[in-house]
């Protein structure tokens, strides 16, 4: 499983990708508006000197001609580039003619299984099924992502899944079990898989014992 940040603010995206385990961003426009930089292309570009790997940038035209549009001039911006649709009507038709092209298409916005097997149809890229958002209406998120990882392997579709709207380490760990392909999360979430109570206790314990050793035998 590959790990991504969610994000669009450029200072976290540094220090996620200095930990050396980073694939990819995924940006929304709800990002961008907390990022505080109304310059998407700018921004985008930036992002994809810092990390090496896909990076998702969502569309935000409204009429199909106006989305292929926008879509192409999206990809044009960095080889890196993944252009996010949404899984609209419009959306799915926008997807086959970019697809076709040779843009690479992620999907968003995925809540249901027929969706993931129509954006695969489409020729999208990646699809990407909201985890939390479906949590947070009592259904099952992370079951979806079981589903359509069953399928995709029965049917031999090469659209690969990113659970997206992760909230904590748990759904982390939930999709993993999965299969996901990737998981894109927040940067305080992709934190939060660092760490344990246990091993926080047993890292001072080992550096107590450790200062002790060297008093002991006048090594200090």
């Amino acid at each position: 499983m590959e790990f991504y940040i969610d994000s669009a603010k450029i200072s976290e995206i540094k220090e996620a990708c200095s930990y050396g385990i980073v694939s990819g961003v995924t940006t929304n426009p709800s990002l961008v508006l907390l990022s505080g930089n109304a310059d998407y292309e700018s921004m985008v570009k930036e992002i994809c000197e810092v990390v090496n790997g896909p990076v998702s940038a969502e569309i935000t035209a409204e009429g199909i001609d106006k989305m292929i549009e926008q879509g192409r001039k999206i990809a044009k911006w960095h080889p890196n580039v993944v252009v996010k649709i949404p899984m609209t009507e419009e959306g799915f038709k926008v997807t086959a003619v970019l697809a076709k092209e040779n843009i690479k298409v992620n999907m968003t916005l995925c809540f249901t299984l027929s969706q993931a097997i129509l954006a695969a149809r489409a020729g999208a890229a990646y699809v990407s099924p909201f985890v939390g958002r479906l949590d947070d209406i009592n259904q099952d998120g992370v079951a979806l992502i079981s589903d359509i990882m069953e399928v995709y392997e029965l049917y031999g579709y090469e659209t690969r899944v990113i659970a997206a709207s992760i909230r904590h380490s748990q759904h982390v760990y939930l999709c993993a079990k999965a299969g996901v392909d990737i998981a894109t999360m927040p940067f305080s979430v992709f934190k939060q898989c660092f760490t344990h109570p246990l091993t926080d206790a047993g890292q001072k314990r080992f550096m107590e014992d450790w200062q002790k050793t060297q008093e002991q035998f006048g090594m200090k």
